[in-house]
């Protein structure tokens, strides 16, 4: 198998995960009459695909290990696919909440996993471009639920519209079941149990947790707006379909600029500067969301500016862990990620609630990019101290 039919399969599966966290987001200004839900539970449900993160991310990893990570990844495609079946059919937010459990679940093991099977594919070169072009299978799913799933809804039912993301995760399990083979290397070069106990010093976990408190907050951001500016749009007379198909336009941007971003930070070999000036940019981008007359505009600048960072900010942590830490580094890195998610939608969600304004979402989205530039700083004053302080004293240095 050639390794670029391997990236595209995994591209076309991981798809499936923001396809499916992104639909209930798009049909929620059906789906919260009909639930009789607030728009704090609306944030709820969007924000608790990603809760299972903070509990699964490390031994999600250590379960791929043990078990394979394609027959891992089959398994929690099908947890996504009973989650969403799940999800349709409530007719509570008990229930909704159950399926949206599960789906996320199943989408944190396919997420760490297929990252790994990635960089096997990839050791040898090109790993930068392979994983920019596996990020960018987020922001597809993403467009894909926010352009399509409010018009599906509005022509049929919310149920309808969340039943189709069960089948794109289906989708995935059939590519990776029966069209994904592992690399050869990967075969015949199995990490022997020193690699694969690798545990992480008191610096690395410092690295690791602000590198992941700087990428929660750069998604958790852009999620929200996509999460809650269809709403937006309608209370400012735009109709669901056409505000679902507006708002996917910085999702879509994406798709273009962040390759882009990782060009430009490549050439300047300061990723730093971008990261900061990524961030802010972005940051103010959204904070002008509520108030610029163009929304078509508005929201395609919005995705330009947001590529720039997340390239960098991904490279954060590859560059400063050893590789053969790296997985277990990430686990924490991710571990990080997806409690930041899940607290931003919630909290934007009572935002939405307490304000009683559709915008207040939106300006709360910008403080969260803003925060990114918080976690680098972190993460830089971790990288430089945490040598002195392993050099002075290693032995005393706590282990994760």
């Amino acid at each position: 198998m050639s390794r670029w039919v391997a990236l595209a399969i995994v591209f076309v599966t991981r798809t499936s995960m923001g396809y499916q966290f992104q639909s209930v987001a798009s049909v929620g200004p059906l789906l919260v009459p009909e639930l009789g839900l607030a728009w704090a539970q609306l944030g709820t449900l969007i924000g608790v695909y990603m809760l299972p993160g903070a509990f699964f991310a490390l031994p999600g990893g250590m379960l791929g290990q043990r078990l394979g990570e394609r027959r891992t990844v089959v398994a929690s495609l099908a947890l996504m696919v009973a989650g969403g079946l799940v999800t349709a059919a409530s007719h509570g937010f008990a229930l909704a909440v159950s399926g949206r459990l599960l789906s996320g679940v199943g989408a944190v093991l396919m997420n760490i996993l297929l990252a790994k099977m990635v960089a096997d594919w990839f050791a040898e070169g090109e790993l930068t471009t392979a994983m920019a072009i596996m990020l960018s299978s987020w922001p597809v799913g993403l467009g894909l639920a926010a352009a399509t799933l409010g018009g599906v809804a509005t022509s049929s039912s919310w149920r309808m519209a969340v039943a189709t993301t069960a089948v794109a995760a289906a989708l995935g399990l059939v590519l990776i079941a029966f069209a994904y083979r592992d690399p050869p290397r990967a075969q015949g070069s199995a990490a022997g149990p020193p690699a694969r106990r690798a545990r992480l010093p008191r610096r690395e976990v410092r690295l690791a947790l602000s590198a992941g408190f700087a990428w929660g907050c750069f998604n958790a951001s852009l999620v929200a707006v996509v999460a809650f500016g269809p709403a937006m749009l309608v209370a400012r007379g735009v109709s669901l379909g056409d505000a679902g198909f507006i708002v996917s336009l910085a999702i879509w941007v994406t798709i273009l600029s962040v390759p882009l971003g990782g060009v430009l930070t490549d050439r300047l070999g300061r990723p730093t500067l971008v990261i900061v000036a990524g961030s802010v940019a972005a940051g103010l981008a959204t904070l002008l969301l509520p108030v610029l007359p163009h929304p078509l505009l508005a929201f395609s600048l919005l995705g330009f500016l947001t590529g720039a960072a997340p390239g960098a900010v991904m490279a954060l942590l590859p560059k400063t862990v050893a590789p053969e830490r790296l997985a277990t580094a990430f686990g924490v890195y991710y571990t990080v990620f997806y409690v930041v998610m899940a607290l931003t939608q919630l909290a934007a969600g009572v935002v939405r609630d307490v304000v009683g304004s559709p915008a207040a979402p939106i300006v709360f989205a910008a403080l969260v990019m803003a925060a990114t530039v918080f976690g680098l700083a972190l993460f830089r004053l971790a990288e430089r101290a945490a040598p002195r302080l392993d050099a002075s004293a290693p032995r005393a240095a706590r282990c994760l």
